[in-house]
Parts: structure tokens; sequence; C-alpha cells
């Protein structure tokens, strides 16, 4: 896959890394409006009963005193943090994935990002995506957007994986989950879950899935 246009997101989707481990070059956009009902703000695990959503609380403009017209950058968007809600997302985790073979290995790496308050969300979404590249022990290497460009020639354009649908429409093949046996295998989560139950062979999974099958 040739060069990428991608969103930086709150870890990101699994299909999102087949995207980044595939391309040639990544871009991340960095100039765009924030939308709602994204992978900016929000991630789906599986826990016990099934597809949870866990989202990040944000600072809407008026709240902010800003006249944007109901838009605002997203590299401008500011966390809410008067809300606890990493340690809301951290119990989700060790409630989800405590007894995936990997949870334990990566805790101690992953933990400190829900104890330091970020106030911009992309900021905290880039700590997050390089906290995966580690994980995947693949090279942390991208460039940047300086300008918004609704259509980008030379460029595969995949910032749609952005987009968080109640449906997911990238069908990703099977691996073990912790939760199987209660609810089947759930496609496209958080690439964490993907990580907690496979370590190592993330990456070998990554790069065998096919974004062909993806609607867009």
């Amino acid at each position: 896959m040739k060069a990428v246009l991608l969103h930086p997101a709150y870890f990101g989707p699994i299909s999102q890394w087949v995207a980044y481990v595939k391309a040639e070059k990544v871009i991340l956009e960095n100039e765009d409006n924030y939308q709602k009902q994204t992978y900016r703000n929000r991630m789906y695990i599986y826990d016990a009963n099934g597809r949870l959503n866990l989202n990040i609380p944000i600072k809407h403009s008026s709240a902010l005193g800003l006249n944007t017209n109901g838009r605002q950058k997203y590299k401008d968007v500011q966390i809410e943090n008067s809300f606890d809600w990493q340690t809301q997302h951290w119990r989700a985790f060790k409630a989800s994935y405590q007894t995936s073979p990997f949870f334990e290995f990566y805790e101690d790496e992953l933990y400190p990002l829900y104890q330091k308050e970020f106030k911009y969300l992309m900021d905290f979404n880039y700590q997050c995506m390089e906290f995966v590249a580690d994980c995947l022990q693949i090279d942390w290497q991208f460039e940047k957007t300086d300008e918004f460009i609704l259509k980008p020639a030379e460029l595969i354009n995949l910032r749609n994986l952005i987009n968080a649908k109640s449906k997911p429409r990238f069908q990703n093949t099977p691996y073990t989950q912790v939760f199987n046996s209660k609810k089947g295998f759930l496609t496209d989560l958080c690439i964490l879950d993907l990580i907690f139950n496979e370590g190592n062979a993330a990456l070998e999974y990554l790069e065998s899935q096919d974004l062909e099958s993806y609607p867009g």
C-alpha cells in the first residue's frame, strides 16, 4: 500500500492499524474539523456484555466561549477533565482484559497514560498511537498535514476509517477473544483488544488482513 492518509485516533480500531502497517508512508490529518461519533474520542472494547463504548468527554466550543458556528479544529479540541473518565476507562480495561494472555505484559506501560492529565485530545491520541507502535515493535514514523485538502491527490485517502458506526464495516478474521464463548467474535474493535489477546503475534495478524473487504 502506498502513502495513506489517516486520522490520529484514541488508540484506533484494528482497521486503521492494518492500513498503518501496510503503508509505505503514513500521513496523519492534523488540520480537519472535529466531528462527533468517531474514533477521535471513542473506542470499542469487548467486555462481559459484548461491545462496550468508551468515550473521552470533550469541552464544546460554546463552553469555551468560542464563536465557531459549532465547528472546532480537531487539534484545538480540549478534554473535559472534570469527569473522572481516565479512572473509568482504566477500570474497564482491567475488568475486560485482566484474564487475557498479554494484558499484564503491557499494563505498566499503559497505566501512565491514565495518570497524566492532557489538555488537548489530539495530543493524547498521538501518545496513545505511539504506545501501540511500541507494542507492535514498529517504527513510529509519519508526516502531518499542514492544510486540509478535501480530495488529496496521490494519496490513498483512508480518513473515513475514523468513523465509528454502531455496526463495524471492516470484517477482520477471527482471533481468540476473552469472551468468545459468550458473544462470539466481535470485529474491528480497538487495537488494544488484539494486542492484549495476541501479544507479539499482533503485527503478523495485521499484516495478514485485507482492507479491500472494507467498503469505505
